[in-house]
């Protein structure tokens, strides 16, 4: 779980799938702090054990004291969300700020986080800025993002467009789909930057390729509408069935209207029931009416 919520804040979180229990356990017992924390990872994940967040705690602390900083990194994490242990924010902030001054980028973005958000420390957009300067320094694209917005927000630096677009185009380069999806807002709204609704497109197109479904939605409403780019249901289809096939509703609620109105397909009112009564199941309020009005015809 706790891995989950790193990839979700865009840190790239360590697996112990090239290592197998034995190894990393004889390792471990050899005096290789590494071995120590990929078992940490191994009970933290139930990677080939059963998840044990007691023995993870003590391996990523053994892994810790021994200098390896990626283990001070995870208990902040632990302590962080609670996961084997008692929340405790300012426990959570000892362990990152540990991490980030022996080396870990991942402690620095964490730490950032943490001013950002004045979460165990008060908050501090200068801090946060110097940290997320770090972790992007040091490769972690989460860092890049994040600059890239406080740039363009003005928060703890001076507002500034040029830097804004800077630091997410590397982040976006760099896989953190975030970057790409923020120059998207960027571009289509006009934000620090010059409003162009093809270059919008591009780079929510590029986060949509890379899993960020909700782009695929943007993407999918700015060629249904016009919006930036010249209007095109076929290529808004394209991208409503995508989002429709891993449950977005709304993506089932468009494709059941395009069915409907022949519009990018052919007209088929067997198919507009079919994805509006998908979209009802799931919860879509106006599919489930359009829905029964259709199926009164």
């Amino acid at each position: 779980m706790k891995k989950t919520i790193l990839i979700a804040l865009m840190l790239l979180g360590t697996s112990a799938s090239a290592y197998t229990f034995e190894e990393s356990k004889k390792a471990c017992d050899s005096g290789d702090m590494s071995g120590c924390y990929n078992l940490g990872v191994m009970y933290d994940n139930g990677q080939g054990v059963e998840q044990d967040y007691s023995k993870s705690f003590k391996l990523y602390t053994k892994a810790c004291d021994g200098g390896y900083m990626s283990g001070c990194n995870d208990i902040g994490m632990m302590y962080d969300y609670g996961f084997g242990v008692k929340q405790d924010y300012f426990k959570a902030t000892k362990f990152y700020t540990k991490a980030c001054d022996g080396g870990d980028v991942s402690g620095c973005f964490t730490l950032g986080l943490g001013y950002y958000n004045g979460k165990g420390v008060e908050q501090d957009y200068f801090k946060a800025v110097k940290l997320f300067t770090k972790a992007c320094d040091g490769g972690l694209m989460g860092g890049c993002d994040n600059l890239g917005k406080m740039y363009a927000k003005g928060q703890g630096v001076k507002q500034d467009g040029l830097k804004a677009v800077e630091f997410s185009t590397k982040a976006c380069y760099g896989g953190g789909l975030d970057g790409c999806s923020w120059l998207g807002e960027m571009y289509l709204h006009g934000k620090g930057v010059e409003q162009d609704g093809l270059k919008a497109v591009e780079f929510y197109t590029k986060a949509c390729d890379g899993g960020l479904v909700d782009t695929c939605t943007q993407v999918g409403d700015m060629y249904y509408n016009g919006q930036g780019v010249k209007q095109d249901y076929f290529k808004a289809v394209k991208f409503f069935t995508k989002v429709c096939s891993v449950g977005v509703m709304s993506g089932c609620y468009n494709l059941g209207a395009l069915y409907y109105s022949g519009q990018g397909v052919r007209q088929s009112n067997e198919n507009a029931l079919k994805y509006w009564g998908k979209a009802c199941d799931g919860g879509h309020a106006n599919a489930c009416k359009k829905y029964a009005d259709l199926n009164k015809k």
